[in-house]
């Protein structure tokens, strides 16, 4: 089982990730964010999208009063600008954040039951859910980290070790 510092350890990671994208991502033309790139939601910015738009599904989930987006395209299309999306970003961090410091270990135990995306009636353990979370956050991220790598951007280091130091 997880534990409430790793729940806040990981919202710190978050949102060190997501402040390298934010300095970079609204600098790019929007070709560039747009342009199919043959990932799973195709360009950089549907990823990015995507990854907004579930991780405030999720924070829904797990209690927190957000409305995300309403989206048909699993999110791809739920900001249209870099800088649209950085906004939306910054705000989807500090709610993360927020629930993170607030977690308490009993929030960890026990299930959460939610609808999924497609109509779909889930449940399971409360923590999965949120190791789910945070790995679905890291697996996009990396998705977009090869796309912007192969678009010619340098990035900084994504390792969360660094974060550490």
């Amino acid at each position: 089982m997880i534990t409430p510092d790793y729940c806040r350890q990981m919202a710190r990671y978050n949102a060190w990730q997501n402040e390298g994208l934010r300095k970079l991502v609204p600098s790019l033309p929007t070709g560039e964010l747009t342009n199919d790139r043959g990932a799973f939601f195709g360009s950089i910015l549907g990823t990015l999208n995507h990854l907004l738009w579930a991780d405030l599904l999720w924070l829904k989930r797990l209690g927190v009063n957000v409305v995300p987006p309403e989206s048909k395209a699993r999110g791809v299309d739920v900001t249209r600008t870099g800088d649209e999306w950085a906004a939306a970003r910054f705000k989807a961090d500090g709610a993360i954040t927020l629930w993170a410091d607030r977690i308490r270990a009993v929030d960890l135990a026990g299930q959460i039951s939610w609808t999924s995306s497609s109509g779909e009636a889930n449940s399971d353990k409360t923590w999965i859910c949120v190791a789910h979370f945070f790995n679905h956050q890291t697996h996009h991220r990396g998705q977009v980290h090869a796309m912007l790598t192969a678009a010619g951007q340098t990035l900084p280091d994504t390792d969360l070790i660094y974060l550490l130091e």
